[in-house]
């Protein structure tokens, strides 16, 4: 069962990994600091609005909508990081120990 919980903790970090790398690439575009009319910068926000999107949006028709402000990449940081507790919680104790 330790390999499945450490191979489950590896992916959640590559999703934390790749979110974190969305939300600052959309912090540089909306500062105008990365331009979407260079093809590396727009082939790259691309595939990374199509990996996350379906992780986003289920989110966003839960959550009000707020004006502009999208709050979705926050919920699922939180979202993975809550899993995270939970999968190391369950390594650390074990099944024999409950």
């Amino acid at each position: 069962m330790t390999s499945i919980a450490q191979i489950l903790l590896l992916i959640l970090d590559v999703v934390w990994f790749i979110m974190i790398a969305h939300i600052v690439m959309s912090w540089l575009i909306n500062f105008n600091v990365l331009n979407l009319r260079q093809a590396f910068v727009a082939q790259v926000w691309d595939g990374l609005n199509r990996l996350l999107e379906p992780l986003y949006q289920p989110i966003r028709r839960i959550l009000p909508p707020m004006g502009g402000l999208d709050l979705a990449p926050l919920v699922a940081l939180i979202g993975v990081y809550a899993l995270r507790i939970i999968i190391m919680n369950n390594l650390v104790a074990g099944p024999g120990f409950a």
